[in-house]
């Protein structure tokens, strides 16, 4: 039975060494912003170095640490490099949150093959690769927490958004297969689903040419999504990043190759 501390205790991530990427915006932010908060060092990694180190340095001024990391995670060698900088400055490596992703729409008989080799190389190819630079620390050192960032897309279709999904679909796969193969060695492996969260990937349909939002056609985006949700609202990148708290500290230490779905209770999802 948990009493005030040992509850605190395992939801504490003091001393632990993080890494995020996508950090640089949405539910990379507020995910690298949760970690820290509870008491992670987290490297932020983003493909945009300024805005990676923004949510550092934001970070920092709540009393946090972190460090901004430029990376693209479509190419092996910089996501190596990120994780032993980690390792190389901390000693350690218990968190590895693949969230950097990218999106596109086309209906199937569209698709161009260009466009679904970039979202082939970032969605799957750049979460495998975080995947095995923290998975061979993890193994050989004791254990670690591998978080991946999955969509609602890959539980219920949606028009013109294939590729998404399919990229998703088998990042979801990757988990599952992942997670038997080194489970035994300590190391957990889970993916999250979101529901619709307004982020810089979702908010392209209100977004002007300019950059500025249209508040009248966020407005009519979000309404009938907030309605189509048993909770009656849309999510936010803090929801998803407490989901990711809970797959990074020891309250899930019995949690492995699980897929979970913070999206507002929409029905036909599990």
């Amino acid at each position: 039975m948990h009493d005030a501390a040992s509850l605190h205790k395992a939801i504490s991530l003091e001393g632990r060494t993080a890494v995020v990427t996508g950090a640089g915006s949405g539910i990379g932010q507020a995910s690298a912003a949760t970690l820290a908060a509870a008491g992670a060092k987290v490297f932020c990694a983003d493909l945009l170095g300024d805005s990676a180190e923004a949510t550092a340095a934001a970070i920092r001024a709540l009393g946090g640490h972190a460090e901004g990391v430029t990376v693209n995670v479509a190419v092996r060698q910089e996501v190596e490099d990120l994780m032993d900088r980690a390792i190389g400055e901390t000693g350690r490596l218990d968190i590895c949150c693949n969230v950097a992703g990218k999106m596109s729409e086309a209906k199937v008989l569209d698709i161009d093959e260009a466009d679904l080799d970039s979202m082939l190389q970032v969605n799957l190819k750049g979460a495998l690769f975080g995947c095995q630079a923290a998975g061979r620390f993890m193994v050989d050192h004791g254990g670690g927490s591998i978080i991946n960032m999955a969509s609602t897309a890959v539980l219920a279709p949606s028009p013109d958004i294939a590729v998404y999904a399919m990229t998703k679909a088998a990042l979801v796969q990757l988990t599952k297969t992942m997670s038997v193969e080194v489970g035994k060695r300590g190391v957990r492996v889970n993916a999250i689903a979101p529901g619709f969260v307004p982020t810089k990937m979702t908010s392209r349909y209100y977004t002007n040419p300019d950059g500025t939002e249209d508040e009248a056609m966020k407005e009519m985006v979000l309404q009938p999504m907030a309605k189509f949700a048993p909770l009656r609202r849309v999510g936010t990148p803090d929801d998803i990043a407490h989901a990711v708290l809970y797959l990074a500290s020891d309250l899930s230490t019995f949690v492995t190759g699980q897929l979970l779905a913070p999206n507002g209770g929409v029905a036909g999802v599990s």
